[in-house]
């Protein structure tokens, strides 16, 4: 504390602040005397939590005041004496003043990254380096999340739920996300049963820019740069609100040309003339992204909030694809050769609704919030393909071969829920609610060649296939209150279960096959934690969770676009069922706070990808139920600022996977050791400049027959605010040493596959943004420069 007196140490005051049933960090708590209110003895801002202590309090009366910039102050008597020496003031409401917010600039910064009780956030306006990216590049410089250059994104290992503004979208394709439009990441890494349990490793949740200042406010960014191949993207964010009513419009695009190598080889022990497989690909495809966004908020009263938002996706990817395959014999002696060149063009278009209502109490811990929302897609994939027989040298031999196909697929995802929260007694809560989910996709796809100018749908390469599915959930929660009027309270607790009922069903028009799943589990979850004082914590968690196969998963339909790579789906499945348990402790200072968390995960019915050889010696590549996989491990995070002008965020996973394949084939039993690294630097190198630099490291990947390669690059970026004005000029340099490259290695008894992948992943993007109207908070650039950490 900034202001010392000497005092006997009898009496405590504690509580928090909130705003719309949110905490409030940064405020300003202050103790002062009855007698001398200006006389201010203590102060302390408000932590993450929105919590504020005083302690070694005499007996008396106080006056504590809470004051944050653009909010009405608050005003409370506090007298401490023997028959009451410990006072804690719930749920401190701070109210919105208006006129204020109308005349300052709001300089409070979100610390870029914020501890919760499930996890933490990410503020992604603090994430210099992926200003002109998308969701996948921000989760890829996010603490203990790792992206393959694939896409494919995983949690200690394992994928997780993604939710779009806390709910299940149709837009499950992070790449359809531009960066700029995003406010927060949040990581859960065991949730409660109130969320799916279809979560195995935990849940992201992304939620998108919303504005709620007073008054009308706006920004808008434009950029562009390099990689192989130019890019450019731009946005806009304006609002207003007036009264009752909040209206907010955001558009953003992203166009950008890329580039791909991949290189791979295949040894099938057991084949003579198609012994060795060498194979080499090139493509090129320009990429097109656009979302628009609308929002509307209407406040009947203090009380009762009705919310509508709508969300518009536009994607497409035109790809220029050349494919040349080799096969030897055993003697290394040349069987054949051919080259296949395909034209593929892509588009995607996205409609998402969603009408929420809130309503709150007196009593801020009583909520009832219900909302409906619903997805649209329609794909569209188109693709022409030429194929020539190559001989020895390279050159052509025969005719020809054309043929085309198409991929089309048209979703629907409706969600529908209703969570209601209401406090037992000054001691506990419970929380209740109903979920359902309903999802309809329809798949069409056809191959034909091209016969004397025909083209003839080749049956035994096509497929139609429908998908339903229906969840429907209850569950049950309840929990202490952390701000408990009890006195020296330091146990939190929360107990609940979750009941889902599945009902999914399939059929593949052309191959007449059908199948169904209906099951009945129940989940449950606990979570203990000890507070031995506000900065030190330690929390026991356990979960049931599920990973229930998806549409591509179960589709049966082999796709033999890549003939000697087919892939297929497995009808089949069953659902993986998932058993985690996790040991935390949190320790923080003002300059350092320390997270570490022990876990384990035990897996029945592990879902994962298996290659088996076929007849022809082609590689099948199929879900399978392998059995049982083990994952242990630990999970540190630490976030220091060790002077005003540098802090970082460190944050490390180590685990031990072992897979259990054994029900599939013999040496189908594999186990190693996989961890990732990250750290995150700031640096505030004057009042209008800063630097950040981000390091990430992923080692191999053990998989059930082999690993995966690891994963290394480092992202540098610079922000220049100029003058006194509301512009910012950022300069971007994405995987500055080039040195991302993917692929991996599988090895079985009966063959052996080597794959590497470079894509033009190393760019140079400059981005200009401004924004206007005091109250925006710099919506597109929140950035201070004031070595928050």
């Amino acid at each position: 504390m900034a202001i010392q007196q000497a005092l006997v140490a009898q009496g405590k005051i504690s509580g928090t602040v909130i705003n719309n049933n949110k905490p409030v960090e940064f405020a300003t708590v202050t103790i002062s005397n009855v007698q001398d209110a200006n006389k201010v003895l203590f102060y302390e801002a408000t932590d993450s939590l929105g919590a504020f202590s005083f302690s070694n309090l005499n007996y008396g009366t106080y006056l504590l005041k809470v004051k944050l910039v653009g909010y009405l102050p608050i005003t409370k008597t506090a007298t401490l004496n023997p028959n009451g020496s410990s006072l804690i003031f719930n749920n401190l409401n701070l109210i919105e003043d208006a006129s204020e917010l109308n005349k300052v600039t709001v300089t409070a910064q979100k610390k870029m990254i914020e501890k919760t009780t499930e996890g933490f956030i990410i503020n992604t306006a603090n994430n210099i380096t992926q200003i002109g990216g998308t969701a996948t590049d921000i989760l890829k410089s996010t603490p203990t999340v790792t992206v393959d250059n694939d896409g494919a994104i995983t949690l200690r290992g394992k994928t997780p739920l993604i939710l779009i503004n806390g709910r299940n979208s149709g837009i499950s394709n992070t790449d359809q996300i531009a960066a700029s439009g995003i406010e927060s990441i949040e990581i859960i890494n065991n949730a409660s049963s109130k969320y799916d349990a279809n979560a195995e490793s935990g849940i992201i949740n992304i939620k998108l820019k919303k504005n709620k200042q007073s008054g009308t406010n706006g920004a808008l960014a434009l950029g562009g740069g390099v990689g192989a191949k130019g890019r450019v993207n731009s946005s806009f964010i304006v609002n207003n609100k007036v009264g009752k009513w909040n209206i907010g419009l955001g558009y953003d695009n992203r166009f950008a040309g890329r580039t791909r190598k991949i290189e791979s080889n295949r040894t099938n022990y057991n084949l003579i003339d198609n012994y060795f497989i060498d194979q080499k690909r090139n493509d090129e495809r320009v990429e097109k992204l656009q979302n628009l966004k609308l929002n509307l908020d209407y406040n009947l009263n203090p009380y009762n909030t009705i919310s509508f938002e709508a969300i518009g996706n536009m994607e497409s990817q035109d790809n220029n694809e050349d494919l040349t395959s080799k096969l030897y014999n055993k003697n290394a002696g040349f069987t054949s050769s051919n080259d296949r060149h395909s034209y593929e063009y892509e588009k995607v278009k996205e409609g998402e609704f969603a009408l929420n209502y809130l309503k709150t109490y007196k009593n801020s811990e009583k909520t009832l919030n219900a909302s409906l929302s619903s997805s649209i897609e329609k794909g569209r994939q188109n693709t022409d393909i030429y194929t020539t027989s190559l001989d020895l040298e390279g050159k052509t031999m025969g005719i020809m071969q054309t043929q085309l196909t198409h991929n089309y697929e048209d979703g629907v995802i409706t969600n529908a829920s209703m969570d209601y929260t209401i406090p037992t007694s000054d001691m506990g809560v419970i929380e209740t609610g109903y979920k359902a989910l309903f999802r309809t996709i329809k798949t069409d796809f056809l191959t034909a060649d091209k016969l004397n100018n025909d083209y003839i749908t080749n049956t035994g390469s096509s497929n139609i296939f429908n998908f339903n599915e229906q969840v429907q959930a209850l569950y049950f929660q309840y929990h202490n209150t952390s701000t408990s009027k009890q006195k020296g309270a330091s146990w939190n607790y929360a107990t609940g279960i979750r009941a889902e009922q599945v009902n999914n069903n399939g059929e593949t028009i052309s191959q007449s096959t059908r199948f169904s799943n209906n099951y009945l589990k129940l989940f449950p979850t606990a979570h203990l934690a000890y507070n031995f004082n506000e900065k030190e914590s330690i929390k026991l968690s356990y979960g049931k969770r599920i990973n229930r196969p998806g549409l591509g998963q179960l589709n049966p339909f082999v796709d033999i676009t890549d003939i000697l790579s087919p892939h297929s789906g497995n009808p089949n499945l069953k659902p993986e069922i998932i058993n985690a348990y996790e040991l935390s402790f949190n320790n923080g200072t003002s300059k350092l706070n320390f997270t570490t968390s022990l876990f384990a995960r035990h897996s029945v019915n592990a879902i994962r990808s298996f290659y088996s050889q076929l007849p022809n010696g082609a590689i099948l590549n199929k879900p399978m139920n392998i059995g049982t996989a083990d994952n242990y491990g630990i999970e540190s995070m630490i976030i220091g600022k060790p002077t005003r002008f540098y802090d970082y965020n460190l944050s490390a996973t180590i685990f031990n996977q072992q897979i259990n394949g054994s029900n599939i084939i013999n040496d189908g039993v594999n186990s190693g050791t996989n961890w990732s690294g990250k750290i995150i630097n700031n640096f505030t190198l004057n009042s209008a400049s800063k630097l950040q630099v981000i390091a990430n490291y992923v080692s191999p990947k053990t998989t059930p027959q082999g690993e995966s390669f690891s994963l290394y690059n480092v992202d540098l970026g610079l922000q220049k605010k100029l003058g006194k004005t509301n512009f910012k000029l950022n300069f971007i340099i994405v995987d500055a040493f080039n040195t991302l490259k993917s692929g991996y290695n599988t090895q079985t008894s009966t063959f052996a596959i080597y794959r590497s992948q470079k894509s033009d992943t190393r760019a140079f993007m400059i981005t200009l943004a401004y924004s206007f109207k005091a109250a925006l908070k710099d919506k597109m650039l929140e950035n201070k420069f004031n070595a928050e950490y």
